[in-house]
């Protein structure tokens, strides 16, 4: 039987395209409010539900360790290539044989926690983890309704209360546009 460590940690998903202020927030509040050992990161080459990504895979996985790299509670991780796959099951899974954790929380904004139910095996995800659920102006009452936290009925999902973080990798994008 595979010995599992006793540490909590949280895992931040996505293509951080780019990394922001937003990521580095949220990640802190986690750390604090859920006393998480540690925050992983996990910088996506292509999110499956999007068709493509401004910044190559090189540089916001340069960037995101740069905006880390002070911080021993967040790691930035890769592992589309190792577990051949970016979709959120087979990540979790690998950390789970891997990395023997036990004790994962899943950080999403509510803006995610509406479609999750879209996700590729979102039902063994939410077995398997904690979601905690960031509020995000405008979704928040349609996350709290969604089809996946009916069917958590409020069991293994934490809502977070958070003051509204008005930055956004996509916000991002189009300022970089308007200015290039």
């Amino acid at each position: 039987m595979v010995k599992l460590l006793n540490k909590t940690v949280g895992l931040l998903g996505g293509s951080f395209d780019p990394v922001h202020e937003g990521h580095i927030a949220i990640s802190k509040i986690a750390l604090k409010k859920i006393k998480l050992d540690k925050i992983y990161w996990i910088v996506t080459k292509q999110n499956p539900l999007k068709d493509k990504t401004h910044f190559s895979l090189k540089e916001r996985l340069s960037l995101a360790r740069k905006t880390v790299k002070n911080s021993k509670d967040i790691q930035v991780l890769y592992l589309d290539k190792k577990v051949k796959s970016s979709r959120s099951i087979n990540i979790i899974n690998h950390l789970i044989s891997e990395k023997k954790l036990n004790n994962i929380h899943f950080i999403i904004g509510s803006d995610i926690l509406i479609d999750l139910h879209k996700w590729e095996s979102w039902k063994k995800i939410v077995k398997l983890i904690k979601l905690v659920v960031f509020s995000r102006k405008g979704y928040d009452r349609k996350g709290k309704n969604s089809i996946v936290a009916k069917y958590l009925k409020n069991k293994n999902i934490i809502y977070i209360n958070n003051k509204p973080i008005h930055t956004s990798s996509t916000i991002l994008r189009k300022n970089l546009k308007k200015n290039s």
